[in-house]
């Protein structure tokens, strides 16, 4: 009898185990049609304002559509509510994604993508906290985005409150010194309520990071800064990514920093990979080709 027991127990957790992956695999086909869209708006809008940076915001589409679709606890219809999660874009040249990204989630009308970067229009080159719906820090000068998203974990902690603090970092970004000044208070602090995310996609507007300034290690420079370190081998990747987020919501002592090697212009055939693709819209004909090989 004890036998037939432990033989149900097995049969038990293998019905589990192939639910959980089924259901894994279905939220991670319905993820990849969402990150789609918003690759093709991300395109369209940045097109239509003949200025912007599509190879970033390309890049790191995969782990905001995870944040907001899968993990994160936040209402479009109460973007101010008090125990939400909050996303600092400290990368915030990137906006293009986060505006995205938001409009699919259904913080604001998609036609405001229309409108990127016109005067007078809610949907500013860099993110501004007082006027774009869903955006909890306005950033733009590297670095400082993610001194705040310190101090937004640091009240959490002050204030026992549950809500968790996701940054997203530039591989570029982590060249300025105010990173190391803020890791190393978010390790002071045991700040196990903050997540950070390194879009490593080795190119910045002047080329390779490792060129221009490396920053690597990158694992092992954060660290050495007391972070726990998980290092994603394929940042696009739904399934990696999301195992990568069940480890940093299991550690309770230290921040975690996720470094997922990314693909910059990821999508788009001609701009993978390519540093021209940093900060520039393409015209009409290129716009067509991102499209289709968007389809």
């Amino acid at each position: 009898m004890e036998k037939l027991n432990d033989v149900a127990k097995e049969i038990r957790r293998d019905i589990v185990k192939n639910v959980n992956k089924a259901s894994s695999a279905h939220l991670t086909e319905d993820l990849n049609d969402i990150a789609k869209e918003i690759r093709r708006d991300i395109v369209k809008c940045v097109s239509k304002a003949s200025s912007g940076h599509p190879g970033g915001s390309l890049s790191s589409v995969e782990i905001l559509t995870l944040l907001y679709f899968e993990k994160m606890n936040i209402d479009p219809a109460d973007p101010q509510k008090a125990d939400r999660d909050r996303f600092v874009l400290s990368k915030g040249h990137a906006a293009p994604v986060l505006y995205s990204t938001l409009a699919e989630r259904g913080f604001f009308p998609k036609e405001e993508l229309d409108h990127l970067r016109q005067l007078g229009a809610m949907l500013q080159g860099h993110p501004a906290m007082d006027h774009v719906p869903g955006v909890d820090m306005s950033t733009g000068s590297l670095g400082q985005g993610f001194s705040t998203a310190v101090g937004m974990a640091l009240g959490a902690k002050i204030q026992n409150a549950d809500w968790k603090t996701y940054a997203l970092l530039g591989d570029g970004e982590i060249q300025e010194g105010i990173i190391w000044e803020a890791a190393m208070v978010a390790a002071h602090y045991g700040l196990s309520n903050l997540t950070a995310f390194v879009d490593n996609n080795n190119l910045q507007i002047d080329g390779a990071v490792s060129d221009v300034m490396s920053p690597y290690p990158i694992d092992e420079k954060f660290a050495a800064f007391g972070w726990h370190v998980i290092n994603v081998a394929d940042g696009n990747n739904f399934d990696e990514l999301r195992a990568a987020l069940t480890l940093a919501e299991a550690e309770t002592e230290r921040p975690t920093v996720i470094v997922c090697k990314t693909v910059k212009g990821k999508g788009v055939s001609y701009m993978e990979n390519n540093a021209g693709w940093h900060g520039k819209g393409p015209n009409a004909e290129e716009l067509e080709i991102a499209l289709q090989d968007l389809a």
